[in-house]
């Protein structure tokens, strides 16, 4: 009976658990170099441009993918690699929660509100439409849709392990998504003389259409503070989009990943995802203020640097070839959408107006 008892219980032994912890850490310690050079380099474009027009998590997953393209990581770096680009990543979705206040969306105003959730919803399901008449897959046109929609790269950073996204389609949606950020910081401010646009107007603008916080900064600065802070807000309340969105792709993500269709009574906590249910459990905590303010900073610091590791593991898993091939195709859809967005938010501006 006493072996029978020792037979049935459940899970490893300690030993392999250590050994498997072991295994993780060349692959880990690999992302963190990586990481940490790209923070480097982002910490130069601060002080030599005040801010930063291409982010540690942009920078990451190139120089990833610029190093597996001289050097594929042999079988005992995998395990790590592996790690860092998917529980690290899930970790750094759960983190955000805590820098989410409801009163801080209440505040704002019910019309700006919902004014920002339309143009959300609606250049989602444009985007994702676009990228799925132009030939690409689901998973990678969902990406696309929401990078293009709610806050670019960090979107696409949330939403990918939710919907089971591989490491070429991530890279691909970042990678493209990216250079077309940089392109709006730079070209953005030209449409204030040609469109007669307000400060105010301006504002409200870079919030809607540009897709890091960071990057709102660089392209309303030059227009002064005014656009300044409102680009800020308007974009800060865009990202708050990303939580429901989330939500509602983790319900669906049984079918993306061929779930049967008739699988609909499953337990809520079999269908939304650990990491996304520990999201909503923070947001809350932090609008009761459980999770003092004091914390939101060192938080979201932590989650910054786990989002870099992650994006540096996926780079480092990226076949450029693959990019390569899909690389027209996905130009072709972020673009389309992104003159999309600003179609939406130059006519939403003038309705406002």
């Amino acid at each position: 009976m006493p072996q029978d008892e020792e037979s049935s219980i459940p899970g490893p032994r300690p030993e392999a658990r250590i050994a498997r912890l072991t295994a993780l850490i060349p692959g880990i310690l690999l992302c963190i170099l990586v990481a940490g050079v790209s923070a480097g380099l982002e910490a130069a474009e601060r002080r030599w441009f005040a801010h930063p027009y291409v982010e540690a998590l942009v920078l990451a997953i190139l120089l990833g993918m610029a190093v597996r393209s001289f050097w594929n990581p042999p079988l005992r770096w995998q395990a790590g690699i592996a790690f860092s680009a998917k529980q690290l990543l899930e970790v750094a979705v759960m983190l955000l929660g805590a820098s989410i206040s409801f009163a801080a969306i209440a505040a704002s105003g019910a019309a700006l509100l919902g004014a920002i959730a339309g143009v959300v919803i609606v250049t989602l399901a444009f985007s994702f439409g676009i990228a799925r008449m132009l030939g690409l897959p689901t998973r990678l046109s969902i990406l696309i849709a929401c990078g293009n929609s709610i806050c670019g790269n960090s979107a696409i950073a949330a939403v990918a392990p939710v919907i089971g996204a591989d490491r070429d389609e991530i890279a691909s949606s970042i990678s493209f998504t990216a250079v077309l950020g940089v392109m709006m910081v730079l070209g953005l401010p030209l449409l204030i003389p040609l469109l007669q646009l307000s400060a105010t107007q301006y504002g409200i603008l870079a919030g809607l259409t540009v897709y890091a916080v960071p990057q709102v900064l660089a392209a309303t600065v030059p227009a002064g503070l005014v656009s300044t802070q409102i680009g800020t807000l308007v974009k800060l309340m865009r990202v708050l989009m990303l939580g429901p969105i989330v939500i509602g792709l983790s319900l669906l993500a049984p079918r993306l990943n061929g779930g049967a269709r008739g699988k609909t009574t499953a337990g809520f906590f079999r269908l939304v995802p650990w990491f996304i249910i520990g999201f909503l459990a923070l947001s809350v905590l932090r609008s009761l203020e459980i999770v003092p303010a004091t914390l939101v900073g060192p938080l979201t610091t932590i989650t910054g640097f786990l989002t870099v590791v992650s994006m540096a593991a996926l780079g480092l898993g990226v076949d450029v070839r693959v990019l390569a091939n899909v690389g027209g195709r996905v130009t072709a859809a972020v673009t389309l959408s992104l003159l999309l967005l600003l179609a939406i938010s130059i006519g939403l501006i003038h309705l406002l107006h």
